[in-house]
């Protein structure tokens, strides 16, 4: 049997971007706290959302879901989505497999996400 370890949030706005970090397991159960948090960045005054997943140990496809309807809610609003890693081989896998990383403004860290 597979445990799974849950989902953490952290967010913090900066002037720079809103950044959200997703630590823990991402899947149909954790995924509406992503959302939320998608969701509230769009609240903010920050240029530029930045998702972390280099704390995401596991991800489904409501991760994809999650992040592709806040990529064209940013898009609506001209503002950025930038999703950052490092992302662990699961997770990774999961964007290979489905095709989608390529629809993402990607960075390699929440740093480089910052300055782009």
């Amino acid at each position: 049997m597979l445990e799974r370890s849950g989902m953490d949030i952290t967010t913090s706005a900066e002037p720079s971007a809103f950044v959200i970090g997703v630590h823990g397991d991402v899947d149909l159960h954790t995924a509406p706290a992503l959302d939320a948090a998608l969701a509230r960045a769009l609240r903010e005054a920050a240029p530029r959302t930045v998702v972390d997943l280099s704390g995401t140990s596991f991800a489904d496809s409501s991760i994809l879901g999650s992040l592709l309807r806040a990529l064209r809610d940013h898009r609506e609003r001209e503002r950025r989505l930038i999703i950052a890693g490092p992302m662990s081989d699961l997770v990774s896998r999961l964007f290979e497999v489905t095709g989608t990383l390529a629809a993402f403004e990607t960075a390699p860290t929440v740093q480089v996400a910052r300055e782009q």
